[in-house]
């Protein structure tokens, strides 16, 4: 799922100081040898700015990009015993260093939002996908995938498609920031990875909060057709009543038969 982009601006970028959140210093990597950049493991600073995406864009524009684009990835449901892993790929616009739209600054790693402040946000996302130069994929792995690859490799197609299809203006992405420590491979632009990116770069954070709706709003729609599970309020996650649940009911074709208690349970019940 790609967003719909525009030329157009009519979305308000108005910044705000940004005094809390002074960006740690970070010198980013410059070794054009391997396609991958180094992951910045330093600790978070007091919350998401736009850091990591202005020296990606200083590198690019070194390098004779005219305008490049980056996106920051990010993935929901590496956890869970049933449902898809989603991915997101986000691109914001460009911002000052230290310097935060109001649009933007209340982005954060999402599991430190309610549910309600990430609906807010998602939808505030995706209205200025639709009228401002913002632009934002969404893909997905899905549990078949998870169990023939294994969830990590699952997650990596994921992350590929998810930032294969997005663009801005025509524009496809020239360098994405990966939260965690793993960047996957093949992707179609060089990407760095930084631990706790989504506490740390507003364009991860976007794209946290922009996967976990789409998940949280996918396990919604199958906790319809299967309610003994509680999916619209553990999202698929092994819980006790999850786990309850399986062992009363069996397994779905949505559970991971890979994972843990799934596992355990297909072996008893022959699937």
């Amino acid at each position: 799922m790609t967003s719909p982009k525009s030329t157009s601006s009519k979305t308000p970028f108005a910044p705000t100081s940004a005094a809390a959140r002074k960006p740690a210093s970070v010198k980013p990597s410059t070794k054009q040898q391997s396609r991958h950049a180094k992951s910045h493991e330093l600790t978070p600073p007091d919350g998401p700015n736009a850091q990591f995406e202005n020296a990606a864009l200083a590198r690019l524009r070194a390098e004779g990009a005219a305008a490049p684009l980056v996106c920051g990835v990010d993935e929901a449901g590496r956890g869970p015993l049933a449902g898809p892993v989603v991915a997101a790929a986000v691109a914001l616009p460009e911002l000052e260093d230290g310097v935060t739209p109001v649009f933007l600054s209340e982005l954060n790693d999402s599991k430190k939002l309610s549910a309600p402040v990430r609906e807010r946000l998602f939808k505030a996302l995706t209205t200025a996908a639709q009228h401002g130069p913002l632009a934002i994929s969404v893909a997905a792995a899905s549990v078949r995938e998870i169990d023939q690859r294994n969830i990590l490799r699952a997650n990596d197609l994921a992350m590929r498609r998810a930032v294969a299809r997005l663009r801005l203006n025509g524009a496809a992405p020239d360098w994405a920031l990966i939260d965690g420590n793993h960047a996957p491979p093949d992707l179609c632009c060089p990407a760095e990875t930084i631990v706790k990116g989504d506490a740390r770069s507003l364009s991860i954070a976007a794209a946290s909060i922009v996967a976990k709706v789409v998940r949280d709003r996918i396990m919604h729609l199958l906790a319809q057709r299967w309610p003994s599970y509680g999916w619209d309020g553990n999202a698929g996650y092994p819980t006790k009543a999850h786990r309850a649940a399986i062992s009363s009911h069996g397994l779905t074709p949505h559970h991971r038969r890979s994972f843990g208690a799934a596992r355990t349970h297909s072996q008893f019940d022959g699937s």
